[in-house]
This record gives C-alpha cells, structure tokens and sequence, in this order.
C-alpha cells in the first residue's frame, strides 16, 4: 500500500457545504485535502443550479424571439453559453481552492479504514490520505428507475440535456417534480414538442392542490402536454433517435429523446463506507444526528448524502452547523427552515408550512390567498398568472407559511422568511412601507384580507 499521507480534515467530494468549510479551516492554517473525481465547485456549478439556470434563462429568451419574428434555436449557441458560464465559475472556484491553500486531490476515493480513503487519482497514481476528521459530501446522481428498456434506451438525465448541441424534436420527460418541469418548460420555449408523464395525480406533489393545478395551467398553456397519472411500463428504441415509451392501459407515447427526472440516489456504494464505520439508513442516506456527525468517530457528512434538503443554499447551512460544531458551538440542523424556489414561469417559492402540511399536522391556520392580478406591478409587467397564499396561526398572529407562484416569488419569499426569523407577527409585514410599485407589495395587500383570530 502507498505512503499514508496525513492531514487534520481530509473531505471525500467537494460540494457546496463542504468546500466552504474547507477553504476557511485552509486559511486558518489547517492542513486540508479535498479528494474530487472532477467536478470543482461540486455540482451546482457542473450540472446543477448554475447550467440549469443558464439554459432556462436562453429558453426565456428564445421564446420571446419566437414570439417576436419566429426565430429558431440555435442550439449549439446555447449549449455554447452554457459551457462559458460552467467554466468560469470553475475557474473561479480552482482560484479560490489555491487562494486558500488546500490541496485539491483529483481523482477518485474509497475509505479503506476509519478516516482512511485511498485515491485513484486522474493521473493513474495510488495515494492513501487519512484525517483526523473526515467529510463525506459526495452528493446524489439521478436515478434511473428499473423500467424494462429505459437504460438500454441510454435517457438523458438534467446532466446530458445541458450539452445537446442539437435542439430535439419531441421530448419525452419521465418525472414532474421540480427538475421534469423545468426541463419540460425549458426545452419547451427552446422549440422542442414535449410530453411530461407524471405517475401520480398530479405534478408538484409537495405542493397544495391549488399550486400544482396552476402550474399545470401555465405549462399547458405553454404547449407541453402534461400526462397526470400516466404510468410507463416499458421503453424501447433509442434516445436522440426514436424512442417509445409503452403506458399502463395500453397507450403509448413516441418521441425523439426521452428525459429521466425521477428522483435522486445518494452516492454511497462503491465508496468504502463500511471499512469507515459509516451506517447509511433505510432510504440509502447517511445516517447523521443534528450535529451532522456519522455513526463513525469525527467522521461527518454533508449535503445530500446525508439526507440534507437537496438545495445549495441547505448545503450551505450544514458548512455553518459543522463550523460551529468544530469551534464547540451548538448550531444543529435542528428546527431549521429552509426556503426554496422552481424556476418556471410563473416562478415558485415557498417558506414554512403549507396547508397540506398543516392539516397533517393538526395545526390551525388561518389561510390569506391573493391572486397576482391584484399586484400592481404584475400587471405592468403583464405577469399575472398565479397567486400568493400566506398561513397565520389560527390563536397567534405568527406567520407559519408562505407561498408564491408568480413573477420574482423566490425574492419575496425572502422578505417573507426575514420575518419569521424574526418572530414578526404578521400585522408587522402588513403595515411595511413597501416601495411602490414593488411585487412585494403584493405582501401588504395580501395581508390586509387575514380572518380575525378564532376564540380560544
């Protein structure tokens, strides 16, 4: 076996979290190693947020084209500006990697031992790096479901549709939660036919009814032909040729291409997590407890593969709580509310509870809901569809949740979470002086409807 290099923080995968943890206990003087099979910056910026946002935002643009003079796509420019934007914010990430002092280990690692992992790097060369604590932060994969044909049709997932380089004619997408449909409405304005088939009732599953019926509204609108409760059984041909996807009942639907966004699988086989003493749980997952630490002595994870919210900004706050934990702090996972946000158009966000959830937990609510036709500066804009929907506690005046489909919703969503973080009733965002015309004057006349409390 090689040398045994060691250092004091040794991290298996370099995402969100643990990258910016880290690049600060490197510049603290601490002797880190970051062991990556390639992907710097981790995922969001390889093929996640940032690509994915990049090519929705040339979708808005070509629509807006297509509309205007009925311009086609150029899909090799998009592919194109795509890539300039992946690569420069890796760049910026290498930079930031050297600045800081940390040694990033291309290649790919296996623990062989507690906080032991042997590295094959991408040179050809062995390296054994131990730590004395170690970081797991190795993300998910999309899943491809055990659908008889589906992998034998090589499907793209939201990695390979961000490099098409040729616009497909009719796309057929398996999955309607938050990647299906942007991918859906993406490819859609691109110029694409497209078809999503959604298993359950209805897309967005998370989301109340009344959400999830108006996005569907919106990307019917749009063109897309939305397949609710449309089970596949089979896949033949190939995709990026022809491709047909077999349905329960007996129908059946044939495209050009066919995309998989149906769900996400921790990577956690393959990596030695047995010889480190890491248990995962019963979805798959790490199992960690609030502090993110692993069944394995100062052996952590971070991110997805511990189960974390699959977002970037939740990655993030696990960097904060192991921060903590490391300088003898107490911030934990604990009770944190973690916003998020689907980039369609009409955009969504949400904050805290919906009414799906409240019921289900037995909570009163009292329930405000203002169409976006009711917010001045959504009519300027001719952005009316949707609506906002915030729940008051039906005895105190606490706001417990809130939801926006409509234009910029994601950033009213934050003013809205800056008032939960600080216990604000709800009368205290209602009386705001909110600048005029703003979207997020849309919060005080939405909260000028709330119901008086109900008696106690």
């Amino acid at each position: 076996m090689a040398t045994v290099e060691h250092y004091e923080h040794v991290f298996l995968g370099g995402g969100k979290g643990g990258k910016s943890l880290a690049m600060e206990l490197a510049q603290a003087g601490h002797k880190v190693a970051v062991i990556e099979r390639g992907m710097i910056g981790g995922s969001c910026i390889n093929v996640a947020c940032i690509p994915t946002k990049t090519l929705i935002q040339n979708a808005r643009i070509a629509h807006i084209r297509h509309q205007q003079d009925g311009a086609a796509t150029d899909m090799a420019a998009v592919s194109q500006r795509v890539k300039a934007v992946v690569d420069g914010m890796v760049e910026l990430n290498h930079d930031a990697f050297r600045k800081s002092g940390l040694e990033l280990v291309l290649g790919t690692g296996r623990f062989v031992g507690p906080r032991r992992i042997e590295v094959k790097t991408n040179d050809g060369a062995l390296r054994v790096i131990e730590g004395d604590h170690a970081y797991i932060n190795t993300g998910t994969t999309a899943a491809i479901p055990d659908l008889p044909g589906l992998r034998a049709a090589e499907p793209l997932t939201h990695v390979e549709a961000l490099v098409l380089t040729t616009l497909p004619e009719h796309l057929i997408v398996i999955g309607g939660g938050y990647i299906g449909l942007e991918m859906a409405q993406a490819f859609r304005r691109l110029g694409s036919k497209v078809t999503l088939l959604q298993n359950a009732p209805r897309v967005a599953t998370r989301e109340d009814e009344d959400v999830s019926d108006a996005i569907e509204a919106a990307l019917k609108e749009d063109g897309i032909d939305i397949r609710t409760g449309a089970k596949p059984t089979g896949v033949t041909g190939t995709s990026g040729r022809s491709v047909t996807v077999a349905l329960e009942g007996g129908d059946s639907i044939t495209g050009t291409h066919i995309l998989v966004a149906a769900g996400r699988t921790p990577v956690t086989s393959g990596i030695g997590l047995d010889a480190a003493g890491v248990e995962l749980d019963a979805r798959g997952f790490i199992k960690t407890d609030e502090r993110l630490a692993t069944t394995a002595e100062r052996t952590w994870a971070i991110g997805e593969v511990a189960g974390t919210p699959m977002f970037t900004h939740a990655s993030f706050d696990d960097y904060r709580v192991l921060r903590s934990q490391l300088a003898g702090g107490n911030v934990t996972t604990k009770d944190r509310i973690i916003p998020y946000a689907l980039f369609i158009e009409p955009e969504l966000g949400r904050i805290g509870l919906n009414e799906s959830e409240a019921r289900a937990k037995g909570i009163a609510v009292r329930v405000v809901k203002l169409p976006m036709a009711a917010v001045p500066r959504a009519r300027t804009n001719g952005a009316t569809k949707g609506f906002m929907k915030m729940l008051i506690d039906a005895q105190s005046d606490a706001i417990l949740g809130f939801t926006m489909l409509g234009t910029n919703a994601g950033d009213v969503v934050t003013a809205v979470q800056m008032a939960m973080l600080g216990g604000l009733p709800y009368q205290r965002v209602r009386d705001a002086i909110i600048a005029h015309p703003l979207i997020s004057e849309g919060l005080n006349i939405l909260l000028a409807k709330v119901p008086e409390r109900t008696a106690s």
